[in-house]
């Protein structure tokens, strides 16, 4: 498990990792996150095995801004409204994807059974370092929380370390932001049409 400091040049390096199908480790505005390339579908296993999470359990996609994730989701009305207001912040906002979207991105390792209406997660994270990481790399990347499944998030180098000591599967790069604060997880909502359906609530509030 190689470890930076995070700056530019390990912006530039973790680039590197990311173009090579490694899994990155990285602060946002809530806890360190997991960050892969969305385009790569073994990058994404990858990520899932590091994680130990079940291949059905889909990740988040961070993307640079609400206009590039319109390239891959639809938004409704009401979505964007909502998007418009709280991001970048921490809040994931479940949307349908297009069938028109610039390439395939994939939330989950591949399977042969094809999943009916798939939907992503997307963020936008208000983290200066995760929006300049994810703007440098040019295409949306995973985001999910960087601890083990089940176990708690990490808000430090040294926790994400404790976390996957013998671990043989590990984060190929962790970008140091020092100790963050404790905050909770993002909010999760899906937004269909004008229906709004809270799963996980963090800060934001929605109603």
């Amino acid at each position: 498990m190689e470890i930076a400091l995070a700056s530019e040049n390990s912006i530039t390096r973790a680039i590197d990792v990311l173009h090579h199908g490694g899994v990155i480790a990285h602060a946002t505005e809530t806890c360190y996150g997991l960050a892969c390339d969305l385009r790569d579908p073994k990058a994404v296993e990858r990520l899932f095995l590091i994680k130990k999470r079940s291949f059905d359990q889909p990740v988040s996609a961070m993307f640079s801004s609400i206009e590039e994730a319109q390239k891959f989701v639809v938004f409704s009305k009401q979505a964007l409204e909502t998007a418009k207001k709280f991001l970048p912040g921490p809040l994931t906002i479940v949307l349908p994807m297009r069938s028109d979207a610039p390439f395939p991105i994939h939330v989950c390792p591949p399977s042969p059974t094809p999943i009916p209406n798939p939907t992503i997660g997307i963020r936008i994270s208000s983290s200066p370092f995760a929006q300049s990481l994810v703007f440098s790399f040019g295409s949306p990347i995973a985001t999910t929380s960087a601890n083990l499944h089940g176990k708690p998030n990490t808000y430090s180098v040294s926790d994400i370390e404790s976390q996957f000591l013998g671990m043989e599967t590990v984060p190929d790069l962790v970008l140091d932001s020092g100790v963050l604060s404790l905050a909770p997880p993002s909010t999760v909502a899906e937004i269909v049409g004008d229906r709004v359906k809270v799963l996980r609530q963090g800060d934001v509030r929605l109603r």
